[in-house]
Parts: structure tokens; C-alpha cells; sequence
């Protein structure tokens, strides 16, 4: 499945702005870090999520946040969400199956944000919360978010209060790769 960025303006790096490596300036690192998958859907369809149940998907975005702590880091467990064929580990697993992903938006951090952003996005006025999905290890409502249309890496960015940089899957085969 092909993938691309969203038209998103590329700013200076800024503590508190969004930053947009579209064409390789920069690099998603292996450290730890908290980041947001953003996948596109086209038609309404049903997919069964583990245990968790079945989920109706709509046309639209959907917005996953997530956390990698571990080896590999942010890089790691991005490069496996961009990976079309894998096991089922985790509930995004089974959506990404029908799913193209835009974009990934992260911050490379020791703190697990992940909470945090799953809390401000159920806040946000354009995200519709998906409850119970990808928090089954957390008291979060959900770490997935619906929208109709496509949420930019700035508004992402200004909900969170936090700099957050953008990725794409393309970037993270290419520099795995390399």
C-alpha cells in the first residue's frame, strides 16, 4: 500500500511546533517515544478486533496513539506498523489490514505521553472516541480516534500542547534500509 504525507506547512524546529521530515530531513530515531498513526479508510466495512469485538469502520481518518519503550523504540514499532504482513499483536493490527496509513506523528521522549494524548484527543472537538480500543492495558477510553476529515500534524500539535514531528512509512523502510 502506497502512503503519503498530508499537506502540513514545514516550520522551523520549534519547542512547541510542529516539524515535518518529508523529504528525509531528519530521522526517526530507536529511542523511546509516543507517537500517533494516522490511517485512512475509503468504504464502510466490519473487522473483528481480537477479543475486543467487532469495529464499523466509516470513510475517513483514524488516529491511533501509542508508545514504544522498548528495543527499537519509536522507529521499531512504527516500522512494524508499516509492515503489511505481520501477526496480530495488538488491536491496531487488525484495522491496519484494511487501512492505509498517511502519516505517523511522534515525539521522541522518556516520559510515556501516550495517556496524556489519548486524554487530549478525547477532548478534541473534530475526534470521535473509539471506546475500549488499544487501552486494554491502561484506564484511558481509547487510544483510537475517528474523524471525518483529515486532522492536520498542527492542530494535532496545538490539542497536545507539545512538539510532535511527522513521519511516513515510506521513510521508515527507506531508512531501515540504509
Amino acid at each position: 500500500m502506497a502512503s503519503f504525507l498530508p499537506t502540513v506547512p514545514i516550520v522551523d524546529r520549534h519547542p512547541c511546533r510542529p516539524v515535518e521530515n518529508k523529504h528525509g530531513s531528519g530521522c526517526m530515531k530507536t529511542e523511546s517515544g509516543t507517537y500517533a498513526i494516522l490511517l485512512r479508510t475509503d468504504e464502510n466495512s466490519a473487522v473483528e478486533i481480537g477479543r475486543w469485538g467487532v469495529l464499523h469502520v466509516r470513510p475517513g481518518y483514524y488516529l491511533y496513539v501509542g508508545s514504544a519503550f522498548g528495543p527499537g523504540g519509536v522507529r521499531g514499532r512504527v516500522s512494524r506498523h508499516c509492515r503489511e504482513s505481520k501477526s496480530k499483536h495488538w488491536h491496531i493490527d487488525y484495522l491496519r489490514e484494511m487501512a492505509i496509513i498517511e502519516s505517523v506523528w511522534y515525539s521522541h521522549s522518556q516520559t510515556r505521553l501516550e495517556h496524556r494524548w489519548a486524554k487530549a484527543l478525547a477532548k478534541w472537538s473534530k475526534a470521535e472516541s473509539l471506546p475500549g480500543f488499544g487501552c486494554s492495558d491502561c484506564n484511558c477510553d481509547s487510544h483510537l480516534f475517528y474523524f471525518r476529515q483529515a486532522p492536520t500534524l498542527a492542530g494535532l500539535a496545538k490539542t497536545l500542547g507539545c512538539c510532535v514531528e511527522s513521519w511516513s512509512c515510506e521513510e521508515t523502510r527507506q531508512q531501515v534500509k540504509g
